[in-house]
Order: C-alpha cells, then structure tokens, then sequence
C-alpha cells in the first residue's frame, strides 16, 4: 500500500479529521480571546532606543520614557523573521499508558502538538515535525504552507509508540539537524534518568534554540491512586513488581514531586519553558492556560 492510500483509509481519514477539528477548536478559541501571537517576543526584538526625527512613525514613540525626560525617544526594533518550530514526539512505549483516560499519554502529546502546529501555520511560521524512540525516526522538514498541516496531521495519526527511548540522544541529534535558531517543543512524560536530558536541555538553549518542554503525565502517575497488592509493569522492558501500594504511596509521590521539581528548577536555570501536565487535564485547557501565561511574558 502506497502512501497516499494509507491516508486516504476510512480510519485514517476519521483520525486526521478529528486532529484538525481539535486543532481549530483550540486556536479559534485563543485567538477570539486573546490578540496577538502567544509566540511574539520571538519574531521581534528589541534592540535600543534612539531620539525622534522628523518622519518617524510615531506608533513607535516610547511615552514611558518621554514621561520620565521630556523628550521623544523611538524604540528600535531588531528585523522581524518568522519563527521556526519544531514539534519533538517521544515514541516511548511509556506513552501509551492510561489508567482511566480516554487519552493515553501519547495522544494527549499529539493532539496538543496538532494543535500547535495549526497555530503556527495560521502565523505563517514554518513548522516541522521530528518524532524518536533510540533515534531520530521521522524528520518532516518545516515549511509555513497550509499543505504542511495536512501532511503533518497525516503523520501524527498514524504514529505507534514503539519501545525503548533514548530523549538525550535524540536532543544532542536535534541540536545538530537545526542550524538555525528554531523554536523545539518537546513532548515526553521523561521517564528516564533526567541529568542527560538535562544536559541535551542546554546544549539546545546554548545554540540559541527557545525550547517548550510539554511534561505529559498520566492522572495515575501523577495521583498514585492505587490501593492493595498491585502488580506494576515496566512498558519497556515488561518486568513486573508486586508490591503494596498503600505502603510505597508516600514514598512514590515525594519521588515524583521530587522528579518534577528538578525538571522545573533545571529548566529555570536553563531559560526553558517548563509545562508539566497531566491527562486527567483536558488538552486544550492546559494548552490555552500556557499559552496565556507566555503571551503575557511577552506583553
């Protein structure tokens, strides 16, 4: 079966159409509700001030300082370029966990990254796709035509979480792929030891990448809402533990707490925007509450 077929299943087709509609949903709303981009403070940034002359628009004027001196200052602003994006997919198969959620913690991650993607493209922003388990799997090459979001919602819908993970490795090979300065949102719930992703986190920021890290959890491992003797079973190696919930409950959730805290503290140092979320959250809320709390970042 070529391609195109594959697209065009009936199933197929369904999942792609239900992307897109979440998409729009999502990005409407935003932007009935707010104006502006939640990216600007990418595209323009400002550089000095420097004194009025006789032509300069005067939307430019900054009344702050004419208030504090008495004299017109005009803000000078570096060129406007778009803002390149990259949706980054773990492909662990930790991410197909759920407990009781419709959503597992995969297609929690895709439909908040086909949600980003129809933002950007309604920007004009170029947007690429790179999905990973060990390796770099899928590389869908960034481009801002309304054909991008088609084929990029094509990819999303069909896409497994597969096995093993390696989210430092993939970071250090995103970090070689982007020559130029790009925006790389990150969706992982990073079960895996966190000071080489830590360390990945930083040599993206050090190249001048903006990164958005998308902590997706499930409600479950968030909770620890288990009771009794429970069998537990690694996704990825498929071991298995019995153990008594209700004795390791206290200590399971300082972990975790601990766990997210140190991602949060590390991704302050490092100018990383930290977004831990958890699927008993419906998408789009957690994903309009964060885009809301960066525009303002940037007003």
């Amino acid at each position: 079966m070529n391609t195109s077929e594959k697209y065009l299943r009936p199933d197929v087709i369904q999942q792609v159409a239900r992307l897109d509609l979440r998409a729009k949903f999502i990005v409407e709303g935003f932007l009935t509700g707010l104006h502006g981009s939640p990216f600007q403070g990418f595209s323009v940034e400002f550089s000095e001030h420097r004194k009025y002359v006789a032509g300069d628009d005067l939307k430019d004027l900054d009344w702050n300082v004419y208030a504090k001196t008495g004299k017109y200052y005009v803000k000078k602003y570096k060129a406007e370029t778009n803002m390149t994006g990259y949706l980054v997919m773990d492909l662990s198969k930790s991410m197909a966990y759920t407990y009781r959620q419709q959503l597992t913690k995969f297609e929690y991650g895709i439909s908040l990254a086909a949600a980003l993607a129809y933002l950007m493209i309604h920007q004009q922003d170029p947007v690429g796709l790179v999905t990973f388990d060990t390796e770099l799997r899928t590389v869908l090459p960034p481009k801002s035509k309304r054909t991008q979001l088609g084929t990029m919602l094509s990819v999303l819908s069909n896409l497994k979480p597969t096995g093993d993970t390696n989210i430092a490795h993939a970071l250090f090979q995103m970090a070689s792929l982007t020559r130029s300065k790009s925006l790389v949102m990150l969706f992982s719930d990073l079960l895996t030891d966190p000071e080489p992703v830590i360390k990945s986190l930083y040599r993206l920021r050090h190249a001048g990448h903006e990164v958005i890290l998308f902590h997706i959890l499930d409600e479950a491992e968030v909770t620890f809402p288990f009771t009794g003797l429970v069998e537990f079973e690694d996704p990825e190696s498929l071991d298995t533990l019995e153990l008594d919930a209700r004795g390791i409950r206290n200590e399971y959730l300082d972990g975790m707490n601990e766990f997210r805290a140190k991602y949060k503290r590390e991704c302050g140092l490092a100018n990383v925007d930290y977004v831990p979320m958890d699927t008993s959250v419906n998408f789009d809320k957690a994903l309009l509450d964060y885009l809301i709390l960066r525009q303002r970042r940037f007003t």
